[in-house]
């Protein structure tokens, strides 16, 4: 196991493991023991009591936070024409077809979305194993493989997450910067949390939500009290 640093003990110190905070708490925590250099990233973090071996048991999908993540999202979209325009028009950053697809596997990862509409997929599947390990593959779940290039492109720039369970059941999602006020990460982190909830899978046994925490990039843990939610 790798070695804490003498920040993060130190700060850990100020976190009581044995208890669930409330949400209030817990930001504010999250917040007060962070030490980063830069404005760091506030993420929560899930573990569900799902069996992602079995397909109606796996989730995944998108939220748009109502305060955004504190972060400008690069958006490449794969598509032609009239929605090639379209995309352009709507703030896109990068726009192609198969010059795209070479570029990627020439090394290129100038973009954090990917957005592409179904008459590209064909395409744009050459690039599942590049694209797949980082995230980044286009998803009909997530809203990211849609005719609708505008809405999609909108959303992502407003503040569009992406959630999906590992093979553990856990799931992180960042719900702003340390920078912004209490009130605005915990609305943040209030809306993830339904929609969490919404996607219970109903063959799930059990107690579904186990453990809650919110983090800094760098910072320990803070256990919430998922009931404050």
């Amino acid at each position: 196991m790798a070695k804490k640093s003498k920040k993060f003990q130190d700060a850990a110190k100020k976190v009581d493991s044995t208890k669930a905070y409330s949400v209030e708490e817990a930001v504010a925590l999250a917040k007060e023991v962070d030490f980063a250099k830069f404005d760091a990233t506030v993420e929560v973090a899930y573990r569900l009591g799902i069996d992602t071996r079995k397909n109606d048991q796996q989730i995944r999908g998108a939220v748009v936070l109502p305060n955004g993540t504190g972060k400008t999202q690069r958006v490449l979209v794969f598509a032609k024409g009239e929605k090639a325009k379209e995309a352009e028009a709507a703030g896109a950053d990068y726009v192609g077809d198969a010059d795209m697809v070479q570029k990627i596997q020439g090394g290129w990862f100038e973009f954090d979305v990917v957005v592409a509409t179904p008459d590209m997929m064909g395409e744009v599947g050459r690039l599942g194993r590049v694209l797949g390990p980082k995230g980044l593959m286009p998803n009909p779940k997530t809203g990211t493989v849609t005719m609708d290039v505008t809405k999609a492109i909108e959303e992502i720039k407003a503040g569009k997450v992406t959630y999906r369970a590992d093979k553990a059941g856990n799931i992180h999602v960042p719900i702003g910067k340390v920078s912004f006020d209490d009130a605005k990460l915990m609305e943040n982190f209030r809306t993830i949390h339904d929609v969490i909830l919404k996607a219970k899978p109903a063959t799930a046994k059990g107690q579904y939500v186990k453990n809650v925490s919110v983090t800094t990039t760098f910072g320990p843990g803070v256990k919430v009290d998922a009931s404050s939610l």
